[in-house]
Formats: C-alpha cells, structure tokens, sequence
C-alpha cells in the first residue's frame, strides 16, 4: 500500500504540472482572441504624404487587395502604435483629431455615406451604419489633416481593422503596416547674382567663350556706295529687371575731321556724310541680322527700326525687362561721305556697356 501511495501521489503532481502548463500557454491568446480571430489582410500599405516629424495637414492613404471576408463594412479603423503587438501606445504627437476624408472609399461596399470619426485621437475611423453592400474589389481611403509623430527616423505601425457594425466592436479583417518618420534632407544651392556678357566681331551662338575680334573695317568711304560692317554682342542676366546695354564713345574721326553721327536716326544716304549704327537685320544697306538666342533680349527703341541708322553716346542700345537666357545681337555700322570729305583713317572706339538691374 505505501508503494501504491508513492505511485498516486507522483501522478498527481505530473498532471498538476501539466495542467499549469496549458493554463501559461493559453493566456495570450484568450487577451488577443478578437482581432486574432479576423481575417489577414493582403497588398496592404498607409502612404504619407510627407514622412517629416510633426508634420501638420498630413495625407494617409489606406490601400490593400480585395478583403477576404466580404461582409458588409460598418466601420475601418486604422490604430496607431509604437509596437506591432500588445498593448497599444500611440506615438508620441500623432493625432488624428482633425482627420477628414479625402473622398469615398472605395471596395467597401457603399459608395456614398462615410463619415470620419475623429473622437479618437490615436486612430483613423470611418464609418457607415447604414452599409449592407458587400465589400468587393481592392480597397482604398484616404485621410487629410493628420498629424505625425514627433520623433524623428522612427518606426510605428497601423494595425488596419473592419467592422460588421458601427461601432469597432466586432472585427473581420485585420493587418499591419509599419511606417516611419524620417529627418527632412534639405539640399541648399546658391546662386548668385549673374550678368554674362561679350563683345566682338564674330561669335557661335550664344557662347561668350568663342568670341572673338575687335576690329570691324568699313573698308573705303565713296560718294557712291555706303560702307558698312558688324560686330557682335551677347547678353544674359539672372537679374530681375534684367539688363540694359549702352554704347559709349565718339563718332568716327580722323584728327580734327569727323563722319557726321546720325544723332535723331535716319536712313543710309549716299553722298551725305553720316555714321550710324542698329541691332536688326537691313535692306538697304544689306547688313545685319536679327536678334538670335532663347533669351528674350531686344534691340532698344532707337535702334530697333529696320534701314535706320543712329549714334549718339551713352544711349541704350538693348534692352529686357526681366532675367533671360543669353541672346546674340548683331551691331550693324553704316558710313557714307559726301565729295569735300577730307581724306584721312576715320576711326571710333566704341565701348559696350551692360548693366543688370536688380
């Protein structure tokens, strides 16, 4: 009998140990049993608008595949914690309290009668009583006006429920999506105030690293003919009245004997003697060419009619309003004689000036 005690007495305390065991185990899933009983979600991701910490007027757009129970969707919830499991704390400066929706969602059910539920600062919420159409298709809702986390390059998570009644009581599907918050990379570039501009007889394009000359000849004055020549100019400006461009300097001379400058403008007139300039493209004489470049530089007022002629010093010459990309223009000069001209090498040195107005 005592052997047959000992026997009992050991079994009893196998089964005790036993049955403490499966009481452990248990617990946990007793706690989690209501959403551990929904459906898993699939294709499932919240999107932000922007992932900067504390930022304010925030979009979270919800999306996930087709819903595998395709009950009728009361209400979606979207809760926000710092852990994917347990107990639910929500991110610190996360709210959803000004939350509105952005429109109807769609593939659940209804297509009109979602309200957004913001009593609840630490989760997103929609609801519908009214819903009895089955869920169908990929879902999608989208949040305005929510508020990150404070924290900086860190994760939280949205643990993505719906309800078959309006009030997040009674879950069908579920799911997680981990988000994240991450410092705002500001890339910084300077650009400073910019007036790029050459002068001379030839050029390619608009490239001031090709021009080149200085010398424009007119060859021979003659009572019959009228003598001209071009050079060239090439502006831009980042300035934001842009720029203005002058010629300074004296008409041609010879000693004390000068070419007459076309100081009121007027045509090329042969046998008369006369010195002038313009930036377009002329007839008579056949000089010149148009303004080239994707900048939106033109010739000045003065200087901008075609076959007419002006000098006059320190005048503006082109002009623009407002920064632009470069532009080419062409300088044309005139010089006609008349027969008592004196006999001479007439020269003028011409200087260009721009000026960019900020």
């Amino acid at each position: 009998m005592s052997t047959l005690r000992r026997k009992l007495k050991s079994l009893s305390k196998r089964l005790i140990m036993t049955v403490s065991i499966l009481v452990v185990a248990a617990a946990p899933a007793l706690a989690i049993a209501g959403v551990a009983d929904a459906a898993q979600m699939t294709g499932r991701s919240v999107t932000l608008s922007t992932s900067a910490p504390a930022a304010t007027g925030v979009t979270y757009a919800l999306s996930t595949a087709a819903l595998p129970t395709t009950t009728a969707v009361k209400s979606l919830q979207i809760q926000f914690c710092t852990t994917p499991s347990g107990a639910c704390t929500t991110p610190s400066g996360f709210s959803a309290s000004s939350s509105t929706l952005a429109s109807q969602p769609t593939g659940l059910g209804a297509a009109t009668g979602w309200t957004v539920n913001a009593a609840t600062a630490g989760s997103l919420r929609i609801v519908n009583a009214s819903n009895a159409t089955t869920t169908s298709g990929a879902v999608t809702t989208t949040w305005n006006g929510v508020v990150n986390p404070t924290a900086t390059n860190t994760t939280f998570y949205g643990i993505i429920t719906t309800y078959s009644d309006a009030a997040w009581t009674t879950p069908l599907d579920s799911g997680t999506v981990a988000l994240s918050t991450a410092t705002q990379i500001q890339v910084a570039l300077t650009v400073g105030e910019a007036l790029t501009f050459c002068a001379g007889t030839s050029i390619t394009g608009q490239n001031c690293g090709t021009i080149a000359g200085n010398i424009v000849s007119l060859g021979n004055g003659s009572t019959t003919a009228t003598a001209s020549g071009t050079s060239v100019l090439a502006a831009s400006t980042n300035a934001t009245s842009g720029y203005s461009i002058t010629v300074n300097g004296a008409t041609l001379t010879s000693g004390a004997n000068t070419i007459t400058a076309l100081a009121s403008g007027a045509a090329s007139t042969v046998g008369t003697k006369q010195f002038g300039l313009n930036l377009v493209n002329n007839s008579t004489p056949s000089v010149g060419t148009a303004v080239s470049g994707t900048g939106t530089g033109g010739a000045a007022t003065n200087y901008g009619t075609t076959n007419t002629f002006r000098f006059g010093t320190g005048e503006t010459i082109a002009t623009v309003g407002v920064p632009t990309n470069a532009n080419t223009y062409t300088v044309s000069y005139i010089a006609n004689v008349d027969g008592v001209t004196p006999p001479g090498s007439y020269a003028s040195n011409l200087t260009y000036i721009a000026t960019a107005n900020y």
